[in-house]
């Protein structure tokens, strides 16, 4: 009677064995796929780290060019040959006035 029950036992600890093995085999798979995707978003992680600090650097430099472009055309904007003309013309017209006062101050004092 026992000879009847041991292959029975035997074969369901066998069937649980292989699906044990089985999913065992999953995982270890599933494991292996996790740890590819993990491997790969670690790489694309640095090139991302590497081209965002390429990116800042390009930016400060941009930045840098900006602002001494800004005070170049500010210097343009406010140069002494661009403010020569019309200083001139004040000190003329205005020396025409004053003069042209002290004049009639003169003529009219008399």
């Amino acid at each position: 009677m026992q000879s009847s029950e041991e292959p029975s036992g035997s074969s369901d600890f066998n069937q649980e064995f292989e699906q044990a093995l089985a999913d065992a085999d999953r995982a270890l798979s599933d494991l292996r796929e996790r740890y590819r995707q993990v491997r790969q978003g670690q790489g694309r992680q640095g090139a991302l780290k590497r081209r965002l600090e390429e990116l800042q650097q390009e930016l400060r430099e941009v930045k840098q060019q900006l602002e001494v472009l800004e005070v170049e055309l500010e210097s343009r904007l406010f140069s002494w040959i661009r403010l020569q003309e019309p200083f001139w013309q004040a000190v003329r017209f205005g020396g025409l006035g004053l003069v042209l006062g002290w004049i009639l101050h003169w003529w009219i004092g008399r």
